[in-house]
C-alpha cells in the first residue's frame, strides 16, 4: 500500500519542521513539500499531486483561504485539511465554503492528527467537535434552499449522517444497506443537489437545518 503524501502550509518555519517530524515517524505517511503561504501551497499541490495538503488559514499575504480556493480549482482530487490555532466561526466558515475537507486544531495531540490526515486521505471530512458547532453557528444564518423541500426522507437520513461525519459503512450499518447502494445514493445525491463532494453535502445539511 502506498504511502499518504502531504504537503504542509504554515508560514511560521518551526512548526512546519516540527510537524514534518512528527508525520516522519508515521512509515505510511509522506511530506513530499512544505510552503510559507496558500499561494506557495497551491503552486506545490499543482506540481506534486499530494494526497493531503495541511493548511493554516491565517498567513502573511496569500492565506489560507486563497490555498484552499486554488488548490480545489486546480486539483480538486487533493485533499485538504486545515490545521490552525483559530476556531471562530468566521474562519471556519470561511474555510469550509472555500472547500476544507476537515478543520482541526494544533492544539491536538500528534495521534489525533495522524489519524486526521489518514481520515481524509480516506475520503471522509474531519471536525473537531467545537468546530462542528462553529460550522453549524456560522451556517444556521441563510434561508433553506428550496432543493431540500424536495429530498425524500432516506435523502435527509443519509445527510444528516455524513453531516455527522460518518463513513460509507457506518452509514451501511445504520441504514440496513450495502455499501455499494450507499455510495450510489450519495452519487445521485450530489448530482440532484448540484454539488461536488461530500463536504458541501455537510455544508448544504447544516444549512437547509436537517442536523
Amino acid at each position: 500500500m502506498s504511502n499518504i503524501r502531504v504537503i504542509i502550509a504554515d508560514d511560521v518555519e518551526i512548526l512546519r519542521r516540527g510537524l514534518e517530524a512528527v508525520l516522519a515517524q508515521d512509515g505510511s505517511i509522506e511530506v513530499v513539500g512544505t510552503a510559507s503561504d496558500g499561494k506557495q501551497a497551491a503552486e506545490l499541490a499543482e506540481r506534486l499531486s499530494p494526497d493531503v495538503a495541511i493548511m493554516d488559514m491565517r498567513m502573511p499575504g496569500y492565506d489560507g483561504e486563497y490555498g484552499i480556493r486554488c488548490i480545489k480549482e486546480r486539483c480538486p482530487a487533493v485533499r485538504v485539511l486545515v490545521l490552525t490555532t483559530f476556531d471562530d466561526s468566521a474562519t471556519v466558515r470561511r474555510a469550509v465554503e472555500s472547500g476544507a475537507d476537515g478543520y482541526i486544531l494544533k492544539e491536538m495531540d500528534n495521534e489525533r492528527i495522524i489519524n486526521s490526515i489518514k481520515t481524509v486521505s480516506g475520503g471522509m471530512n474531519v471536525y473537531c467537535a467545537n468546530i462542528f458547532g462553529s460550522v453549524k453557528s456560522a451556517a444556521a444564518e441563510p434561508a433553506a434552499d428550496e432543493s431540500a423541500e424536495a429530498l425524500t426522507d432516506r435523502e435527509r437520513e443519509l445527510l444528516k449522517l455524513i453531516a455527522g461525519g460518518c463513513d460509507n459503512k457506518t452509514i451501511a450499518a445504520k441504514l440496513y444497506l450495502a455499501e455499494g447502494t450507499v455510495r450510489n445514493n450519495i452519487s445521485r445525491l450530489l448530482e440532484k443537489l448540484s454539488l461536488k463532494d461530500r463536504t458541501q453535502l455537510a455544508v448544504y445539511a447544516v444549512k437547509n437545518r436537517l442536523v
